[in-house]
């Protein structure tokens, strides 16, 4: 399989999940508040990350989106994701039957179900920056070598 393909594919996958997450907070925006307020962690400023948690994401879906921006929403979508799972690893130190605010059907997973969830996004991060990078790289040493080409049509 082509790098570019693979890359393509993470980046469906991380659209997807942002897509879905940030429109079921959006959607259910009560609950969404009311579940972060519950939070240990994020209860002082539930309110900011309420309405700033969607937003990240759809930013996150635009910077994947667009070719030229791809390698910082990978490095962005990775860190975020990286976060999620600190954030839940933490609280799960607090209380392991806090409820989740995740949205949509992810909210019915196990805390230790979404670590795993999240260490695929990680992983899936991790290799989408590596082939990112190297498709990039190629691409460059492609048009060195064509503009370091000496004319010998005179």
């Amino acid at each position: 399989m082509k790098r570019t393909t693979i890359i393509e594919i993470i980046v469906m996958l991380y659209v997807i999940l942002f897509l879905y997450t940030g429109i079921s907070k959006i959607m259910e925006y009560g609950v969404f508040k009311e579940q972060l307020a519950e939070s240990p962690i994020l209860a002082p400023m539930a309110s900011l990350v309420a309405r700033g948690l969607p937003i990240v994401e759809f930013l996150l879906v635009v910077l994947l989106a667009v070719p030229r921006w791809r390698l910082k929403g990978f490095y962005a979508s990775t860190g975020l994701m990286i976060a999620f799972t600190i954030y839940i690893i933490v609280l799960m130190s607090f209380n392991d039957q806090l409820p989740c605010s995740c949205g949509g059907v992810l909210a019915a997973l196990s805390w230790g179900q979404h670590i795993v969830f999240n260490g695929v996004f990680i992983v899936l991060g991790i290799v989408g920056v590596i082939l990112e990078r190297k498709v990039r790289r190629t691409a460059a040493d492609y048009w060195h070598a064509i503009v370091k080409q000496p004319d010998h049509s005179i």
